[in-house]
């Protein structure tokens, strides 16, 4: 068989599979827009992310059959607008600051997320007829603990996210969902940007914290 490049099975995508790319496009542009925003400190990535998440559970469950990770974007969607409030409230109130993760919670972190993907992906794996079921289960568990880290504007969370969007890539690959495999390329480089930005704020409101009031 003819092996293809990325963009050429892209180019593929567009022109074969009709309303179902619509829904795949929508999710990654609405995508793009809500990471880019995230890795800026920006309350406003919320909206756009309720809104990527609610086309991408339909092409992610219909079409390529990962039904882990459908229910992970519904997760996102109750994620999106608890993070909206937490991200927001800040006006009325003092503005949730970022911070690290301790040694202990981010052993706590691995060591639940290893066994919760393990028993996901053996359940799914049995009695679902869904498709990569343990990659799935270990990517949706992370990216669960991830989005939380997020809403709770946890620094280390990009550099979760960069190991978990660069298995989505493979994951993605392997059910022939190039566009969305080409769209976590670009989140693990946002990802890596968004570590580095949100580490100079961090500096920037510690820095503020500890100036002398006039």
């Amino acid at each position: 068989m003819e092996s293809i490049s990325l963009w050429e099975a892209f180019l593929q995508a567009l022109e074969n599979e009709g309303f179902f790319y619509i829904s795949e496009l929508l999710a990654v542009i609405t995508g793009v827009i809500y990471v880019v925003l995230a890795a800026r400190n920006n309350s406003w990535c919320w909206f756009w992310g309720i809104i990527s998440a609610t086309f991408w559970a339909y092409a992610v469950g219909v079409i390529f059959g990962l039904y882990l990770d459908a229910f992970l974007q519904v997760f996102y969607i109750v994620m999106g607008a608890i993070g909206w409030y937490q991200w927001t409230k800040g006006e009325k109130e003092e503005q949730l600051a970022i911070t690290r993760l301790s040694l202990q919670e981010h052993l706590g972190i691995i060591g639940i997320g290893l066994v919760l993907g393990l028993l996901f992906g053996y359940l799914f794996d049995e009695y679902t007829p869904a498709a990569a079921t343990y990659l799935d289960a270990f990517t949706t568990v992370f990216s669960m603990a991830a989005t939380f880290m997020v809403v709770q504007r946890k620094l280390e969370n990009w550099l979760y996210w960069i190991v978990i969007d660069a298995l989505y890539v493979y994951l993605y690959l392997t059910r022939e969902a190039y566009l969305f495999a080409l769209l976590f390329v670009v989140y693990t480089v946002i990802a890596a940007l968004g570590y580095w930005r949100w580490k100079k704020e961090m500096a920037l409101e510690r820095e503020a914290s500890h100036a002398p009031s006039k």
